[in-house]
């Protein structure tokens, strides 16, 4: 009788953690890449773009706060509306590569509402200057 109570007891206890997993209501920004290389960019083609798709996996909406960046050589946009659960969004980074020589790392810090807040993205490559 004893062990019968302790093993419903302990059922009852391994089924509390699931119950509030599946009732959390949380958003989550999921970037499937996170990184672009440009490779080698003339600096007389000028400013080059790539995107960085997400889906929000979570089950509230989710927002984009604040898109960070390192310099004024990069230019992103971003949504400003709230993703819907499994929505997809676009964050779209320009590089200028006026002045730059050789290889560039650049860094997008991306903020949201989501489980995990900060996101950091990163642009590289290598600029080919005017003759």
């Amino acid at each position: 009788m004893m062990k019968q109570i302790v093993i419903i007891i302990l059922a009852m206890l391994m089924a509390v953690p699931a119950a509030i997993a599946k009732d959390e209501k949380y958003a989550q920004a999921t970037f499937p890449k996170k990184s672009h290389d440009f490779g080698y960019i003339k600096e007389s083609d000028g400013v080059v773009t790539c995107e960085f798709e997400f889906i929000n996996t979570g089950n509230e909406p989710l927002l984009i706060l604040s898109v960070n960046r390192v310099c004024g050589c990069t230019v992103p946009d971003y949504p400003k509306r709230p993703i819907k659960p499994d929505g997809k969004g676009v964050v779209s980074v320009s590089f200028n590569p006026a002045g730059y020589r050789g290889g560039f790392l650049k860094t997008i810090k991306v903020r949201t509402n989501g489980r995990e807040k900060h996101t950091t993205l990163t642009l590289e490559g290598s600029v080919i200057p005017k003759d």
